[in-house]
C-alpha cells in the first residue's frame, strides 16, 4: 500500500482522538484534492483547501447535494429535506422556512436567550467540578430547540436524545443504536410527535415556530410524510450540533490560549467576533459530501461524474493560507467570519446568525458575572466524522 492510501480521513476514530490536525495538513500540502480509493463507505475525493472547497459549495450545478444521488454524508443516505436537494427545488423550499431565523425573529429571541443564559450559569457550584457539557451546552441548547420546536420545555432532554440517535455513528461503541433499522425504531416516537404538533398547528393561527411554519407552507402540506419528517429530523440536528459544541468547544478554547479570554474581558466588544471564531475553531460540522454530476477538473485532478466528494471543512479552517497561526484561538481575527463552518453558496446554514447569537450572549453573560472558569481536563469526543463534538468537559468555577 503507498504511504498516500492511508489518508482516509473518513474514519470516526481520529475525530475521538482528536488526531485529526496532521493528517489534514498533509493533504493540504501534499494532496489537495485526493482521491482515497478505499474506506468503510467505498472510494471518495478529499477537498482540504479552503479555496477548493469553496469552489466545491458554490456549485451545485456541477456538485449535487441531491438525495437522489446519495445526500450530503459520505454513506449514500436518502432523506428528502431540502438540504438534500438542488436549486431551483431546494431555493423555494428554504425560503419558505427562514422566517424563523429572520432579524425580526431573533430580535426576539434575544432576551429569552439571554435570561436563560443567566440563569444557567447562575446555577452552576462554586468550587466544584462539574461538566461544562451537561451543565452548559446541552441545558443552553435544549431549552432553544425546545423553543424552536414549541416544544414543551420541561420534556427538552427528548430532543436531545432524538439527535443524538439521528447523528450516531453505528459502529460507535456508545451509540444508543446498532443498527439503521434501531435508529429508524428509536425514531419513530419523534417523527410521531412532530407530526401531532404539526396538524395541531394547521388549525391554528400561524406562529414563527418552525412546526408551524412546517404546517401552513402550501409545498410542505402537500408533501409526503418521509420528507416532513426528513425536514423535523435537519432542524432538529442542526438547531442542536453547531451551538452545543461550539459552546463546549469555546470553553476549551479559552482554556488552551487563556489570553483570549483575558482579551475578551478587557474588551467585551469583541464577543461577537469571538463568537464567529470560536465556531472557526471548534467546527461543529466536520465535512458535507456533494456529488459530481459530470467531470470537473479541480487542483490539477479529474473528479468524474458520479463520484463522492467531500469538503472537509474542518480542514478548510484551518488552511495557513486564509487563517494565519490556523490552530489557535484568537477572537480578534480580522477574518474569522469567513470560515467554511457553516457551509457556502446555497446551502449555508440558515440558523448561522441563531447559533452566533447564542454563543455571544453565554460569553456575554459570564463576562458580567466575573467567572473565574477553570477547565480540568481536554475534552472527550464523540466517535464521529460528521460532528466534532465534545462529550464531557470538566470545569470548576473558582470563587
Amino acid at each position: 500500500m503507498e504511504a498516500a492510501d492511508a489518508l482516509d480521513v473518513s474514519h470516526p476514530q481520529i475525530y475521538r482522538d482528536d488526531s485529526w490536525r496532521p493528517l489534514f495538513a498533509q493533504l493540504r500540502a501534499e494532496h489537495p484534492v485526493y482521491y482515497c480509493p478505499r474506506s468503510r463507505s467505498g472510494p471518495y475525493w478529499s477537498i482540504t483547501r479552503f479555496a477548493d472547497i469553496v469552489r466545491v459549495d458554490t456549485d451545485p450545478l456541477s456538485f449535487s447535494s441531491s438525495y437522489l444521488h446519495g445526500g450530503v454524508t459520505i454513506e449514500d443516505r436518502v432523506a428528502a429535506s431540502f438540504m438534500q436537494m438542488d436549486p431551483p427545488v431546494h431555493t423555494e423550499k428554504r425560503k419558505n422556512v427562514t422566517a424563523v431565523v429572520a432579524p425580526r425573529s431573533l430580535a426576539q429571541m434575544e432576551s429569552l436567550i439571554r435570561e436563560r443564559a443567566g440563569r444557567v450559569l447562575d446555577a452552576l457550584p462554586r468550587n466544584e467540578e462539574f461538566d461544562w457539557v451537561q451543565r452548559v451546552s446541552i441545558e443552553l441548547t435544549s431549552m432553544m430547540l425546545a423553543t424552536l420546536f414549541a416544544y414543551p420545555v420541561e420534556q427538552r432532554h427528548k430532543l436531545v436524545h432524538w439527535s443524538d440517535v439521528l447523528t450516531a455513528d453505528l459502529d460507535d461503541p456508545e451509540s444508543p443504536v446498532r443498527t439503521e433499522a434501531e435508529r429508524q425504531a428509536g425514531l419513530q416516537d419523534f417523527y410521531m410527535t412532530m407530526m401531532e404538533l404539526w396538524q395541531q398547528r394547521q388549525k391554528e393561527e400561524q406562529s414563527y415556530d418552525i412546526i408551524s411554519l412546517l404546517a401552513h407552507d402550501e409545498g410542505v402540506r402537500s408533501a409526503s410524510f418521509d420528507e416532513i419528517c426528513a425536514l423535523f429530523g435537519l432542524f432538529l440536528v442542526g438547531g442542536n450540533d453547531t451551538t452545543r459544541n461550539s459552546m463546549s468547544g469555546g470553553a476549551w478554547g479559552f482554556s488552551e490560549f487563556p489570553d483570549e479570554w483575558r482579551k475578551l474581558k478587557a474588551n467585551p466588544g469583541l464577543a461577537g467576533n469571538a463568537a464567529a471564531e470560536i465556531i472557526r475553531y471548534q467546527t461543529p460540522v466536520i465535512y458535507q459530501r456533494r456529488t459530481a454530476t459530470c467531470d470537473v477538473e479541480l487542483g490539477d485532478q479529474t473528479i468524474a461524474a458520479g463520484d463522492k466528494v467531500v469538503m472537509w471543512y474542518i480542514s478548510g479552517n484551518r488552511d495557513e493560507s486564509v487563517f494565519k497561526d490556523a490552530d489557535r484561538l484568537q477572537i480578534d481575527r480580522p477574518n474569522a467570519r469567513q470560515h467554511t463552518a457553516f457551509g457556502m453558496g446555497p446551502h449555508r446554514c440558515l440558523g448561522a446568525r441563531l447559533a452566533e447569537m447564542q454563543l455571544r450572549i453565554l460569553w456575554e453573560e459570564a463576562l458580567i458575572r466575573d467567572l473565574d472558569i477553570e477547565i480540568l481536563g481536554p475534552p472527550t469526543y464523540a466517535f464521529s466524522n460528521l460532528v466534532r463534538s465534545p462529550l464531557s468537559l470538566r470545569a470548576r468555577i473558582k470563587g
